[in-house]
């Protein structure tokens, strides 16, 4: 699987979103070591033709595989829920999402 964050140089809530992600994904791949979740965060100044392609209209916004998923910053439990289902793991090992 693959994450792309969207942000924009400067952007406060950019930066957030780049730390939640990254200590989600990085508990995601201790709790499912079976399963690859790679990351990268893409500056929308640098790759402003395939932001537009997505749609990608403000930033921080989020693509899974290649999908525009979420154009705001998503809760925490709302993204978790959103990578386990397309895992196939949601609602492993009892927690709810």
């Amino acid at each position: 699987m693959k994450i792309e964050i969207f942000s924009s140089p400067g952007c406060g809530k950019c930066g957030h979103a780049r730390d939640r992600l990254q200590q989600l994904v990085t508990q995601l791949d201790t709790e499912h070591p079976g399963q690859h979740i790679e990351w990268r965060d893409v500056n929308i100044l640098e790759e402003m033709d395939y932001a537009v392609d997505l749609g990608v209209l403000s930033t921080p916004s989020l693509a899974i595989d290649g999908e525009l998923v979420f154009t705001s910053l998503p809760g925490v439990q709302r993204l978790r829920h959103e990578i386990e289902s397309r895992l196939g793991t949601e609602g492993a090992k009892g927690r709810p999402c």
